[in-house]
């Protein structure tokens, strides 16, 4: 358990924990991660000593630190989600109420699922390099987290990010791009029920690229709408492929996010894919089909309409992308 992530406290969970965990199956021992790679060492010790599954309670940091240590093992990671985004968990159709993410543990449903890796750095949702990693390190130092923390940022810097030219090398040649953003996808979102990869799969052996070429401020918002509505592949701005690797070449070194977490790497960005490397626990009854729009969607589209309201009356672009932030915040309650 990772005391800090996310924006609500754990305290409760131990003792739902205790209540509702099937003793019948299982033993448990609970460890709260004291210092950041702490998850991976508590879980190379369940290894060595024939645990069966690995539950990481926290968000898609510890996701990530717990499931690198578990690649190729025969412990399977569970989650418990409590962070700010929890991608991996909504792929999966977890629930994000902790007491029912324990009675999906006691069912015990165990798959084998891929994970993918960026330049040697294991991840199991998304990867990438462009403007969403530029994210992911100011949201990291922004000292608090939360989707409200996220949005401000992207808010802030969206429209002044300056595009990258790319060359990605694949098993059908070389292409070069000028990208917003290039992410590697295993899983279908960032977090949040933010879509980035919505046919994304984590057991067909394939990463899904995704290229987000440059857009004005007016083609932002449907792009915002588009991610949230799992439309995103349809938008005339995105490009994707899916592939077992790729190879990214840039003019100089930069960031790279796994999972979200940001870092700094070489010009040259390997990206692939390991089939069924991974034990999971997964969601027997999840129905991907029924899933209910969230708050953010419902924002986005209220949004969307007023800004086809008010856009042919505003004439300056700066004066434009104030409004449209002051928009969005308004509907997000921000």
């Amino acid at each position: 358990m990772n005391p800090i992530s996310g924006t609500v406290s754990k305290s409760a969970i131990p003792s739902m924990i205790e209540k509702l965990l099937d003793k019948e199956l299982f033993s448990y021992d609970i460890r709260e991660t004291q210092y950041a790679g702490h998850a991976t060492e508590i879980a190379h010790q369940a290894i060595d000593e024939g645990v069966d599954i690995v539950c990481a309670i926290g968000g898609d940091g510890t996701v990530n630190e717990v499931g690198r240590a578990l690649i190729g093992s025969q412990t399977a990671l569970a989650i418990i989600p409590c962070g700010s985004g929890n991608g991996l968990a909504r792929h999966l159709m977890l629930p994000m109420d902790a007491g029912k993410a324990i009675k999906i543990i006691n069912m015990c449903e165990i798959h084998d699922l891929d994970y993918g890796i960026i330049n040697e750095k294991p991840f199991f949702c998304t990867c990438g390099m462009g403007f969403d990693a530029f994210i992911s390190m100011k949201f990291a130092e922004a000292g608090k987290r939360g989707l409200t923390t996220y949005l401000e940022n992207v808010l802030k810097e969206g429209l002044k990010y300056e595009p990258e030219t790319y060359e990605i090398e694949d098993e059908t040649g070389k292409k070069r791009y000028k990208a917003f953003l290039i992410s590697a996808a295993n899983a279908s979102q960032y977090g949040n029920n933010a879509y980035i990869a919505p046919q994304a799969s984590m057991s067909d052996g394939k990463l899904d690229v995704i290229i987000m070429e440059p857009f004005d401020v007016l083609e932002a918002p449907q792009i915002s709408i588009d991610m949230f509505n799992k439309t995103l592949d349809k938008n005339s701005k995105i490009k994707t492929f899916k592939t077992q690797h790729i190879h990214v070449s840039r003019k100089e070194p930069g960031l790279i996010h796994y999972d979200g977490d940001p870092v700094m790497t070489d010009a040259d960005v390997d990206i692939s894919i390991v089939s069924k490397g991974i034990k999971m626990v997964v969601n027997p009854h999840a129905d991907k089909s029924h899933r209910q729009p969230n708050m953010v969607q419902t924002a986005f589209s209220e949004f969307f309409n007023d800004i086809n309201a008010v856009r042919d009356n505003i004439t300056k672009q700066g004066h434009r992308v104030q409004v449209l932030n002051k928009l969005l915040l308004r509907k997000l309650n921000l």
